[in-house]
């Protein structure tokens, strides 16, 4: 099981990862509606999260600059990035990604990365 925050602009799908995300066994610790909001939820949350789910065209902050940010501040953090636009795959992945998933996103791949890049 691991614990997840969740860092994306949709509200629906926030509650829709939750869902898909409890039902597989993982348990969401906070979620963030833009980059900015993410860093403050994460330096707040105590522990930190195993994964970030982490969107890129968000307002105030896109997700490779909080990526970025949240590595700086935390090298171990481990962000899988997940958007629709494929184009920010290289920039996600150069900023520090572990892995790039494409939306819309099937459940087993999401819970395929988080299970490749959590620690059992």
């Amino acid at each position: 099981m691991a614990s997840v925050l969740i860092v994306d602009d949709d509200n629906f799908l926030h509650k829709v990862l939750e869902r898909i995300l409890t039902i597989g066994g993982h348990q969401v610790i906070g979620h963030a509606d833009d980059g900015a909001e993410a860093i403050e939820v994460y330096v707040q949350l105590n522990p930190k999260p195993d994964i970030i789910l982490m969107d890129h065209r968000m307002p105030i902050m896109n997700g490779t600059t909080a990526t970025r940010e949240l590595l700086h501040m935390d090298p171990s953090a481990r962000i899988l990035f997940i958007s629709a636009d494929e184009t920010v795959k290289s920039e996600a992945m150069d900023a520090g990604a572990l892995d790039f998933l494409t939306k819309p996103i099937r459940s087993k791949d999401l819970f395929y990365a988080i299970e490749a890049h959590v620690p059992s």
